[in-house]
């Protein structure tokens, strides 16, 4: 199997888990402390963390539909496309709030692995 069908797709797969914990389970202590967020904060911030895990969901949809059309040898684009933003929102994430250097790693760490591994195939 190709190394960059399992970084991708860990990819698209850690970021369904973000759009779950940001758009579905927010409002659980043991999800919003993760973040940061206080409790008296939870409701003044919801419908931005609603947002924000809609966004990691549309890019694991589109990290899916670059790992198939990658399959049928078309679908770099795609892939490089979702894997930079991934690993660029990271890099944000990071340069933010540096306390939060576990979930930048975690949403940046194979993106940027399959992004390096797409612009090698380039060459």
């Amino acid at each position: 199997m190709d190394f960059i069908f399992i970084t991708a797709f860990l990819s698209g797969i850690i970021h369904i888990l973000f759009f779950a914990m940001e758009s579905l389970l927010f409002t659980r202590p043991s999800i919003y402390k993760i973040f940061g967020i206080s409790k008296n904060n939870v409701e003044v911030t919801r419908l931005l963390f609603f947002n924000q895990g809609f966004y990691n969901l549309f890019l694991a949809i589109g990290t899916f539909a670059g790992i198939y059309l990658y399959m049928e040898n078309k679908g770099i684009t795609l892939l490089l496309f979702t894997s930079s933003c991934m690993a660029g929102a990271a890099l944000v994430l990071l340069s933010s709030k540096r306390s939060m250097y576990r979930g930048a790693f975690l949403q940046g760490f194979l993106p940027l692995i399959t992004l390096i591994l797409l612009l090698g195939q380039l060459q």
